[in-house]
């Protein structure tokens, strides 16, 4: 005799319990949340930039405010370096419209973020200048 069996004898309840199906099958069917105001939600939303053209969605994103943007360049990168960096000056000038923030992450990545938050850029350079930080190496993007 199995162990729900058990319980199920225990509990009183019959064999066609919806609470003791559900558990055989191994997950639980949650509802979804209805009238969800996504005007009050932060989201963080990933882009890839493959040409100059796909920066527009991400600038929409950014200027609505409810969104943080994490970028990969990759695409971009390897195809033309002066489309990217006309496309990351474009992210920056809008950052800097909407006083929010922009850092690069790695090789391939940037973060783009609205004026109520900020990047994290480590501890700024003071007595241990010669020693190289450990984790992830964070780009200032300056013009």
């Amino acid at each position: 005799m199995g162990i729900l069996s058990k319980l199920k004898e225990k509990l009183g309840t019959s064999s066609g319990s919806e609470m003791f199906e559900e558990g055989e099958h191994g997950y639980v069917e949650l509802e979804k949340e209805s009238g969800i105001d996504t005007k009050s939600k932060l989201m963080v939303r990933p882009f890839v930039i493959e040409e100059f053209e796909h920066i527009k969605p991400i600038l929409d994103a950014l200027r609505e405010g409810h969104t943080i943007a994490l970028v990969n360049i990759k695409p971009l990168k390897d195809k033309d370096l002066v489309e990217l960096k006309r496309a990351i000056n474009k992210l920056k000038k809008t950052c800097d419209a909407i006083e929010g923030d922009i850092a690069g992450f790695g090789e391939n990545w940037i973060a783009a973020v609205p004026n109520y938050a900020y990047i994290y850029r480590g501890p700024k350079a003071g007595k241990e200048e010669g020693k190289k930080s450990e984790g992830i190496e964070v780009t200032e993007y300056e013009e």
